[in-house]
């Protein structure tokens, strides 16, 4: 059963990943156009500024997963429903603390914008950060059903309330924004998809999962273990919004919002990025925890480690190859005039997040032996050193200058530092790890080497010839793959799923 949970789960993974991609892709340019410049680059702003309450949660839900592992494994029910009351206590807190600290950044914006917003602008800023932090305190209280369905593995529902969402979210957006409501109108669509949510997540934790509540003997003790282990996860969200927030907020005081409307074109197109890595390393959160709770074994972890991280590349590895190669006539067309820096900005974000992707699982398997502090600490001082490092960058080459600074700083901790710590430290075998990687990349270049050519021969400034080539180009990559690169495990992966819908259509026996 949880096998079958896992592979549901990855593949509804993919599935709400394909519809996003979709949505970016259909509604994200009716979506700029409807709104400006100006106002896209203003909501995307207002957005950056309001996740740092995000920081708010400290780390809390990824110390769930572990700590209702190691209750599951004793059995102790009574533990758990302890654990549950903790954690609705703890966030219910913690959503109040965001309505008063939202409340306080509402009234005092033009404190946090400075001088790069006009008036108006203003004025509309704080209509959407009040929306966006009731928004963000509502989150805080589903994070505890969700975080719960996720310890007891149960992925089907899961991804497909994600799915959901992902589905209707462009569907209700778009009328309001063509009747007039603006970035108003997707706050309020989004706010309502979190209420949808939140409201879905609690009913099935109720209602099939039977999930208890005890309020009894307050365990100030395990409320002290779980601030030791999540402190450096919190110092983990801290680097992670200053990585892919600060930027937006030093272009919107130093520049203005059409500077962050272009930044955020390709800050867009790098979440897409992102969120494909992680729709296959979040199903296996649960069975790492499992697994260093009950044998530890450093052997195991690495060939876990390794499997996922081949079929992250497998996905990454398609996704980066057709931006470097089509991204600049893709950004042309689907943007339009005035986004012509957001492809270079896009290779200074995409490019060196690629490596710490392909290992997302590594956090995981860091967080279950609870050596995750080191990690931690070093992202930190290199992401406050990039925002040092983007100030001047700015100033000398404008909008590209705040990407240069984030691609150094991924770099170095990402890249660098992190690989040698998973070998010394972690215990995983990294050489190991590479090595298997580099095994797929004679498929990539082979499917790169094939479209090269065409690509240079036929005018792809036109938008049928574009997709048409880029079409062309997920062939030969899935055809290169399957024939060079990939392994009997992930073409049963691949296949299987592909085979049993054929015989169910009856079109196979």
């Amino acid at each position: 059963m949880k096998i079958n949970q896992l592979k549901a789960g990855v593949i509804l993974s993919y599935a709400t990943q394909l519809v996003q991609v979709l949505s970016g892709l259909l509604y994200t340019p009716v979506m700029i156009r409807l709104l400006g410049q100006s106002e896209y680059g203003l909501y995307q702003l207002v957005h950056s500024v309001v996740a740092y309450l995000g920081l708010l949660s400290f780390g809390f839900g990824a110390g769930y997963v572990r700590f209702y592992s190691r209750f599951k494994a004793k059995n102790d029910d009574e533990g758990i429903a302890r654990l549950n009351g903790m954690f609705i206590i703890i966030f219910l807190v913690i959503a109040g603390i965001c309505l008063l600290c939202g409340g306080v950044m509402t009234a005092r914006a033009d404190v946090i914008f400075g001088d790069g917003l006009t008036e108006t602008e203003l004025s509309r800023a704080k209509c959407l950060m009040a929306m966006m932090v009731f928004n963000m305190s509502l989150s805080f209280v589903n994070s505890v059903f969700t975080s719960n369905i996720t310890a007891r593995e149960k992925f089907f529902f899961q991804r497909i309330v994600e799915f959901l969402r992902a589905l209707f979210n462009p569907f209700l957006t778009l009328p309001l924004l063509i009747i007039g409501f603006g970035s108003v109108g997707m706050v309020a669509v989004s706010t309502f998809l979190t209420i949808f949510a939140f409201v879905m997540n609690m009913s099935y934790c109720f209602n099939k999962l039977k999930i208890k509540f005890s309020f009894k003997h307050f365990d100030f003790m395990l409320i002290k273990e779980i601030w030791a282990f999540t402190f450096f996860v919190f110092i983990n969200m801290i680097v992670d919004q200053i990585n892919w927030s600060i930027d937006k907020l030093l272009l919107g005081r130093m520049i203005g919002t059409a500077a962050v409307a272009v930044y955020g074109v390709s800050g867009q197109l790098n979440s897409m990025y992102i969120n494909f890595s992680t729709a296959v390393s979040s199903v296996f959160i649960p069975r790492v925890n499992m697994l260093v709770a009950d044998k530890n074994d450093n052997g195991e972890l690495t060939r876990l480690f390794t499997k996922v991280g081949r079929v992250q590349f497998l996905v990454l590895g398609l996704a980066v190859s057709g931006y470097v190669l089509f991204g600049k006539e893709f950004i042309g067309i689907w943007a339009g005039n005035g986004y012509e820096e957001s492809y270079q900005i896009g290779l200074f974000l995409m490019l060196p997040v690629t490596i710490p992707l392909t290992q997302n699982l590594g956090i995981e398997i860091q967080r279950a032996k609870n050596m995750h502090k080191t990690r931690s600490v070093v992202y930190l001082l290199i992401a406050v050193s990039n925002i040092f490092i983007s100030i001047p960058c700015i100033k000398l080459w404008g909008i590209k200058g705040a990407a240069i600074g984030t691609a150094l700083s991924l770099l170095a901790g990402n890249g660098l530092f992190m690989n040698i710590y998973y070998h010394k430290k972690i215990g995983l075998n990294i050489l190991y790890f590479w090595k298997e990687i580099l095994k797929l990349f004679p498929a990539l270049a082979a499917a790169v080497a094939a479209v090269v050519v065409l690509k240079h021969i036929l005018p792809t400034q036109n938008p049928p010839v574009l997709f048409g080539v880029m079409i062309l180009y997920c062939i030969c990559y899935t055809a290169a793959m399957w024939f060079l690169g990939m392994n009997a495990s992930e073409k049963d992966m691949l296949s299987a799923p592909i085979l049993k819908l054929l015989k169910k259509a009856g079109l196979k026996r």
